[in-house]
């Protein structure tokens, strides 16, 4: 299975059917400007979840967005998805926020904080007191990085890629688009509480052997009429 056009745009359409299944019955899904339409069409669901971030880890913030997605009852995470799992990174350490701010999950290392999902009024005063978490490096992994995700597997865990595109991926933009895959494979079952991940990072997602469990997509930046694919996961070769 190849990242084909066709391939690429069932995944995104997809991504919108489980989110706004209204919104898919009005726009056509089959052409990229269509696509995009209806990212805007949403922008009526002010939902948002804020992380807090004091310094970015890969391992502490995959295993942290997974552990965060995963505890989420199905009211609140349904609400989240309507407005495309929306996340605000700010920059802070949670450790000093935590007795002004409920946080629904702080990472192993505290590094890293995420307040359920709410409206945008909710989450004023934070977002009034922090500013955007700058990342602004680009994200270079030396070579595989192997996650046990937390969680206790139902049985053998599963191992898993993550393929990243990372011609050009910044810090912050890692947190945005790896944010929506992770918990988005979450909450659809393609990712599971005590698998084991190992993030790979290719200059584009050529090649890659699919079946795909999870695809982040975007409009390539050389053509606006075509997508490409930003990252993906897929079962280890062998791991059936």
């Amino acid at each position: 299975m190849t990242l084909t056009q066709r391939l690429l745009h069932d995944h995104a359409a997809r991504r919108i059917i489980r989110a706004r299944p209204e919104l898919a019955q009005v726009r056509d899904l089959s052409t990229v400007d269509g696509l995009t339409a209806v990212q805007q069409d949403a922008g009526d669901e002010d939902t948002a979840v804020v992380a807090v971030v004091r310094r970015f880890d890969l391992v502490s913030w995959v295993r942290g967005t997974v552990a965060f997605a995963a505890g989420l009852n199905r009211r609140r995470a349904q609400e989240w998805r309507r407005a495309f799992t929306r996340t605000v990174f700010l920059a802070g350490n949670p450790a000093n926020l935590t007795t002004r701010f409920d946080f629904a999950h702080v990472a192993e290392t505290g590094a890293m904080a995420w307040t359920a999902p709410a409206s945008a009024a909710a989450h004023r005063p934070l977002r009034r007191l922090l500013r955007t978490f700058p990342g602004t490096r680009d994200l270079t992994l030396g070579g595989d990085v192997v996650i046990d995700l937390p969680g206790e597997p139902p049985a053998e865990p599963m191992r898993r890629v993550l393929h990243l595109a990372g011609s050009g991926l910044t810090v912050a933009g890692a947190l945005v688009h790896l944010g929506h895959l992770l918990v988005e494979a979450v909450l659809d079952g393609a990712i599971s509480p005590g698998d084991r991940l190992t993030v790979r990072q290719l200059p584009r997602l050529v090649g890659v052997p699919g079946p795909f469990d999870a695809l982040r997509v975007g409009v390539d930046p050389a053509d606006p009429d075509r997508l490409h694919a930003l990252m993906s996961v897929s079962r280890e070769a062998g791991d059936d």
